[in-house]
């Protein structure tokens, strides 16, 4: 399936989103969105540390991501307010923006349960769906591209 002005890209990014670091993190979600713009289908599959990032608010309103190490910075909070000084799209507004273009969020189960998380510790304001990497796998097309962050 082609899409846009180019037929050699590939019909699907399916994103494994690992890594604990919040720069990468937000930047998978620079990925998806930036791909979901151009109306390539995209899943962003989290697992294990990074899997935080979709965490639910305490109760002083603070997201989970706003504590996850950065690069650069002491942690994805710092960062973030970093990139709005500078005119850099922030974690939530990306993070709305792959809502509003149709990307898929899914959690590995076993990553949630290795980092003793549940599925009601996860946000409500995106759709996010479970599944194994099977389920993961089964999503990713043939066609496609896979990035593992």
């Amino acid at each position: 399936m082609a899409n846009g002005l180019n037929p050699q890209r590939p019909d699907k990014l399916s994103l494994i989103v690992f890594s604990q670091c919040s720069a990468r993190v937000h930047y998978a979600l620079v990925m998806a969105s930036a791909t979901a713009a151009i109306s390539t289908p995209v899943t962003i599959f989290f697992t294990m540390e990074a899997a935080k990032a979709l965490g639910k608010p305490d109760e002083n309103g603070a997201y989970p991501w706003q504590a996850m190490p950065a690069e650069g910075y002491s942690n994805g909070g710092e960062m973030n307010a970093a990139f709005i000084k500078k005119g850099v799209a922030d974690f939530e507004t990306l993070l709305s923006a792959c809502a509003e273009l149709g990307v898929k969020f899914m959690v590995c189960e076993m990553g949630l349960k290795a980092i003793d998380m549940t599925r009601s510790d996860l946000r409500d304001d995106i759709n996010i769906e479970t599944g194994g990497v099977v389920t993961f796998m089964d999503d990713a097309s043939n066609n496609g591209s896979m990035v593992f962050i």
